[in-house]
């Protein structure tokens, strides 16, 4: 795709402008769509065109941002416009920081992480109809920390492709306990179907940004490539960035158990859910204490 038409097209001009993701970094699929950042400094949310025969995710930064989460998603990033040369200055004070960036990311997934797990058994104790939901997103954000660790951002499609990679060590070991806790062994086509389509039906409710149809794309990429595991997860930490971004209001959504149910793959026997928490749970305590 040529990126610099479509720039002229959306009539993008005098404000810095890159691409990150897995096409900066050169490991993309064909289905990957282009993360186009442009440092606006607006505040609304990133959207999603159709153009030529790809998808571009174009999203709005702000030179001034200082979440790490957020900053961590710049590091690699491929330079597209930078006349005031701020965005080059920007990602050469993020390159000088970077093990300490990624570090603190690392930490705040494990908190995080611990969090679901908490929010877990409580709802197994009481009448919480979400306790999976957070079983699953706590194995996630388990699986970004390691991520974090090896100072790679956990782009949702290469997350298992990447893993496969990784060097032998016991923080890396922790992916295998991952897989296991989400039950990834359960991937079949027909089981995927249906989870891809709960998946945009919840994306749909929660992000109201067409992403659906980057969803649709990768699923569709996956499934004609066998890639059962992959998409498998992938969908899974796709649902468990939508679940997040709604956590603080989702006991009051009880209607939302019905969706998630399929598009999370949830499991209903209560102690197998308890079993993988309490695993999880001193997993998170373990890396911790390698970083302490």
């Amino acid at each position: 795709m040529d990126i610099k038409k479509f720039l002229a097209d959306r009539d993008i001009r005098d404000v810095p402008v890159g691409m990150m993701g897995c096409r900066a970094h050169g490991i993309s699929f064909e289905s990957c769509d282009y993360d186009v950042v442009v440092f606006d400094a607006k505040s609304q949310n990133n959207e999603i065109f159709q153009y030529e025969n790809d998808l571009v995710n174009l999203h709005h930064f702000s030179l001034d941002e200082s979440r790490t989460e957020e900053l961590i998603k710049l590091y690699g990033m491929k330079i597209l416009s930078d006349d005031s040369w701020e965005l080059g200055m920007l990602l050469s004070k993020l390159k000088e920081k970077h093990s300490r960036m990624f570090r603190d990311h690392a930490k705040n997934c494990l908190f995080e992480s611990l969090f679901c797990c908490e929010k877990c058994l409580q709802g197994l104790d009481g009448s919480g109809v979400f306790s999976s939901c957070w079983q699953k997103c706590a194995s996630y954000l388990l699986a970004d920390s390691i991520f974090a660790l090896n100072q790679k951002f956990p782009s949702s499609s290469h997350m298992m492709e990447t893993a496969r990679k990784f060097e032998k060590n016991d923080t890396n070991e922790t992916i295998s306990l991952i897989t296991q806790t989400l039950g990834i062994e359960r991937a079949t086509p027909s089981l995927l179907e249906r989870v891809a389509k709960s998946t945009v039906g919840f994306s749909d409710m929660v992000r109201e940004n067409g992403y659906s149809s980057v969803i649709w794309h990768q699923y569709d990429y996956f499934v004609k490539n066998a890639m059962l595991a992959d998409c498998y997860f992938y969908l899974g930490h796709i649902n468990k960035a939508n679940f997040l971004k709604i956590k603080d209001s989702v006991q009051y959504r009880p209607d939302l158990i019905h969706v998630l149910k399929t598009a999370f793959d949830l499991e209903s026997d209560s102690s197998l859910i308890s079993k993988n928490t309490y695993k999880v749970r001193d997993a998170c305590h373990k890396v911790l204490s390698f970083l302490t």
